[in-house]
């Protein structure tokens, strides 16, 4: 439920972009930072969780954050101001950032490591989840009302779409107070019998073994500073800057432009809003069904594997929607007027780069940064990681408006494209298979 209000919470306000910039009379640049700020909020929250979660537990931040997305949910359908409307976006934010921090965390730890990668995958299956139920949603009720700015049962439908987050906020808050607390956090604070107990629930036949073994990684644990992220002789260990890179690199590759933006994205080439939208729901159902072909082979091909290929098919991709815009005819207004074979490759490149992102960096990067870290640093590795590809969503999703307004799709899809192919060379060059590796054997 985590991932699922992760990103159902990102992708909800795909469907009241353009509504919000009517109803507040907002430029490019004002839209763009209330669709982005949110994703600062991320940044903080991811930042705060892994030591809270450190300190705390993981169930007790995932309860704090539950009740954020209900109070963000409600408050985002009621604003009086595009501003105040970015102060509750961004309590939503600051939730969705430490659900993404705790969630990859607490499943790394709680899962046995044969299964651990499909269990890891499980936690983007829930993110694409909730990006396509927010994108049903908004379709549905745009559907019922005509529009996003008309009215259903008094208010406005592009409210509705953000008071319809309430319900999974709840369940959260439950399935969070049901779950048992992470093994590895209770061996950490001396509360061995809990650890030994929770352990023989998951895996019964290794229980004792585990056990074993988390205490002798933790036998000098302390709470982790983000201090310890750095080497003796100065700057930061070497595995944290693959995580940080891993953690950019899936930003900067451009898919939450699709996610946040798709709807005005496909407006403005001449779709209607309800084929729009519609549009949007299809890309949900591919990337739904690439995630469950990640979950299927990322513990029988391995991570590196899955992200080299996954590099390759995704610069491919942008870079024929790159093209796709660049040769587009211009319209009356000055945007790209797709047609006929253009648009089928624009729509081909779009669903064709959600594949492979679905099948590899969506939900690989998400398992590597459970579970690649050494224990003593996973929490304040983890959040540090998660917090700067917040970082990196804000600076691509704020920066998308204006590049598409001066720079054109064509030459802001090339961009991201690039990105891409940067990414293939990393993955190459530094990134290590973790595949079958017990986490307390990270760092060896």
């Amino acid at each position: 439920m985590g991932g699922f209000l992760f990103g159902f919470d990102t992708a909800v306000i795909n469907g009241a972009v353009e509504a919000l910039r009517l109803h507040f009379s907002a430029g490019p640049w004002t839209i763009g930072l209330s669709v982005s700020l949110a994703l600062l909020g991320s940044a903080v929250g991811a930042l705060a969780a892994g030591p809270l979660s450190d300190r705390l537990g993981r169930r007790p931040v995932m309860l704090w954050s539950a009740a954020l997305f209900m109070v963000s949910s409600i408050g985002s359908g009621l604003p009086i101001t595009i501003w105040d409307f970015i102060v509750w976006r961004t309590l939503g934010g600051i939730a969705v950032g430490a659900a993404s921090v705790v969630a990859p965390a607490y499943i790394a730890e709680i899962a046995p490591a044969r299964m651990r990668g499909r269990l890891g995958s499980l936690q983007q299956l829930a993110i694409v989840g909730g990006i396509f139920a927010a994108l049903l949603v908004n379709w549905m009720l745009a559907r019922i009302a005509g529009s996003a700015t008309e009215p259903i049962l008094g208010a406005a439908a592009w409210r509705w779409m953000f008071w319809s987050e309430v319900l999974p906020a709840i369940a959260y808050g439950l399935g969070a107070w049901l779950v048992p607390e992470s093994p590895r956090f209770l061996v950490a604070h001396g509360r061995q019998a809990e650890a030994r107990a929770v352990l023989e629930r998951v895996e019964p036949a290794t229980a004792a073994v585990q056990l074993a073994a988390i205490q002798e990684s933790l036998a000098a644990w302390t709470p982790p500073r983000f201090a310890d992220l750095r080497r003796p002789g100065g700057g930061l260990l070497a595995i944290v800057w693959v995580g940080i890179v891993l953690s950019l690199l899936q930003q900067l590759s451009g898919i939450n432009v699709i996610f946040y933006y798709g709807t005005s994205l496909w407006q403005s080439v001449g779709f209607g809003e309800e084929r729009a939208m519609l549009l949007n729901v299809l890309t949900g159902v591919v990337n739904i069904v690439t995630t469950l072909i990640a979950i299927a082979t990322v513990d029988r091909f391995g991570r590196k594997p899955l992200l080299l290929i996954g590099s390759a098919v995704m610069s491919l991709c942008l870079g024929l929607m790159a093209a796709a815009f660049l040769l587009a005819p211009l319209g009356a207004d000055g945007k790209p007027a797709l047609g006929g074979l253009l648009a089928v490759c624009a729509l081909v490149g779009a669903n064709g780069f959600v594949v492979a992102f679905g099948a590899s960096w969506g939900p690989v990067v998400w398992v590597l940064l459970g579970e690649m870290f050494p224990n003593r640093i996973r929490g304040a590795a983890l959040a540090l990681s998660a917090c700067l590809m917040w970082v990196a969503n804000f600076a691509i999703s704020t920066t998308f408006p204006p590049m598409a307004e001066h720079l054109g799709l064509g030459a802001s899809y090339a961009i991201y494209a690039t990105f891409a192919a940067i990414s293939l060379w990393f993955v190459a060059r530094h990134v290590r298979e973790t595949k079958g590796v017990e986490l307390e054997q990270m760092g060896r």
